[in-house]
């Protein structure tokens, strides 16, 4: 069983994520919160199948909400450096890895 490491920047992308879906109505935030923790968990089982982008990280798209996980597995280690909204432009998202590393 890896360890999964959810660094602070990919924490941070979950409590925006929390504050947009609790704007839009009530408890919404917490089934976003939920539901993507569930994603991260199932990395324990599949990290490493997924498609890789922008070079280093692999993408796990979520499930219930259109979000990505960007991760990398370094040794026994799952490090999870952002959760991202897809709707975003790719651009976007490209400059925000860029800022992590």
């Amino acid at each position: 069983m890896k360890l999964i490491r959810i660094l602070a920047s990919a924490r941070a992308d979950l409590e925006d994520g929390y504050r947009f879906y609790e704007k839009q109505a009530a408890e919404i935030g917490r089934y976003f919160l939920d539901s993507l923790y569930s994603d991260v968990e199932s990395l324990q089982v599949s990290a490493g199948v997924h498609v890789r982008q922008f070079g280093r990280y692999y993408c796990l798209h979520s499930k219930r909400f259109p979000f990505a996980v960007y991760y990398r597995i370094v040794n026994d280690e799952i490090r999870i450096y952002a959760i991202l909204d897809c709707r975003r432009r790719p651009e976007r998202i490209r400059e925000r890895l860029k800022q992590i590393d």
